[in-house]
């Protein structure tokens, strides 16, 4: 299936960033990861340091799956208001997948600062606006119940709004700096790839998983390049492309899309500090910033078709896109876009990643961080699957992450 469409941002600004080869023959490792995309590198770059020998497979070229239309907006924020989840998994569970986002905010700067600039990792906060008046009660809800679980929260007014920026919404949900960020996921990606490779592990690209089977106390996955790889453990890194290795699906599949305008070196009525910008709508639509000063905006979701018809709605998506972004910031000149495209992703009926060994598949460790928070999830899964590998397994997280959950 094409995961992405149109010209993405990323892999053009960032042009080549590495090479890997496919895999030149059978293998045998500790850790195989399946996908080459931020799930697979962030869980390939700490297993590898950890001391493991870990390959990692790719059908496509690393990274230019879905990855490469990531927004990345980094986030503690799920999809799922707190208020919400806490009324479906209970009071605890909730703030502590909350908290736990927070804490992969936090893991991922210090990754991004050690692989490098080119990640143009930055610090923000992330602003959460009522659509219309309608919405304000819920979003004090939220407010509340952040506030309730300690998180650093600020109310914003429509005069505050007003006096702070051209937003012309009634109210916001506004957090501390630095308990959200902006990334370019491309970037990071190649640089866990390229540490993972110095740590010892294997990276290979255009390699496609054909078919798997257990013998001798190994999984072995066979390739299209009749090679093999025996591992102890296989991490699926895979997205909604999982379905080969799942009994059943999962998740549900819906088409996004996104722009980016071209270099914009006034940009009136913005926020102070440029936070990371989003609705209570659904689908909602939000907003962020680049290093080189465009506004990137993604949104408008609908349910998943095919490939055909999703591209087929790019340009109308786009002009939705332009027009609600004019309509924040009419003080800009000119908002228009310079690159378009549109995506798969998947989401899951709470919010929540699926994160673990499902009942059914003994040795294969799965990390499907769906949801608008893919990066973030990404993170604890490499997390949970590194403390089980080292025998310190977090037991709670992993009840929380599960397959089998309500």
């Amino acid at each position: 299936m094409d995961l992405i469409s149109g010209t993405p941002f990323w892999p053009l600004r960032d042009g080549l960033l590495a090479t890997y080869s496919p895999l030149p023959g059978d293998r045998t490792a500790d850790v195989a990861v399946i996908g080459a995309g931020i799930t697979g590198a962030l869980a390939a770059d700490r297993l590898a340091r950890a001391g493991h020998d870990v390959v990692v497979l790719d059908r496509r070229e690393a990274a230019r799956g879905s990855t490469a239309a990531s927004t990345a907006l980094l986030q503690y924020e799920i999809d799922t208001p707190l208020a919400d989840l806490a009324e479906r998994h209970g009071w605890e569970e909730a703030a502590a997948a909350y908290q736990d986002c927070r804490d992969a905010v936090q893991a991922l700067r210090e990754l991004a600062g050690e692989v490098g600039r080119e990640t143009d990792f930055k610090d923000k906060a992330s602003l959460l606006l009522a659509s219309n008046q309608d919405h304000v009660p819920r979003l004090r809800r939220e407010f509340e119940a952040r506030q309730r679980a300690g998180f650093r929260v600020h109310w914003l007014e429509e005069g505050d709004l007003r006096e702070r920026s051209s937003l012309p919404h009634p109210a916001g949900l506004l957090t501390s700096r630095r308990d959200a960020a902006q990334v370019d996921a491309h970037a990071l990606a190649h640089g866990l790839l390229r540490r993972a490779q110095a740590a010892g592990a294997g990276v290979h690209d255009r390699t496609a998983v054909t078919s798997w089977r257990r013998t001798g106390g190994r999984i072995v996955l066979h390739t299209d390049r009749e090679a093999v790889v025996r591992a102890k453990c296989v991490v699926v890194a895979t997205g909604f492309e999982a379905g080969p290795f799942l009994p059943r699906q999962v998740m549900e599949l819906n088409s996004t899309y996104a722009m980016v305008t071209e270099p914009l070196p006034e940009r009136p009525g913005l926020p102070t500090g440029e936070p990371l910008i989003w609705e209570t709508r659904q689908p909602y639509c939000y907003m962020r910033t680049t290093a080189d000063g465009r506004l990137l905006a993604g949104g408008y979701d609908d349910p998943f078709r095919d490939p055909a018809e999703r591209d087929r709605r790019v340009p109308e998506k786009t002009r939705l896109l332009e027009r609600k972004l004019r309509r924040w910031f009419p003080e800009i000149p000119r908002i228009e876009a310079d690159w378009t495209w549109a995506g798969t992703f998947a989401e899951t009926k709470d919010g929540l990643p699926y994160i673990g060994e499902h009942v059914s598949r003994s040795g294969f460790w799965f990390a499907l961080g769906y949801g608008g928070n893919g990066i973030t999830y990404s993170q604890i899964a490499a997390r949970l699957l590194d403390q089980r590998l080292r025998g310190e397994p977090d037991e709670a997280d992993e009840r929380r992450y599960r397959f089998k959950r309500k």
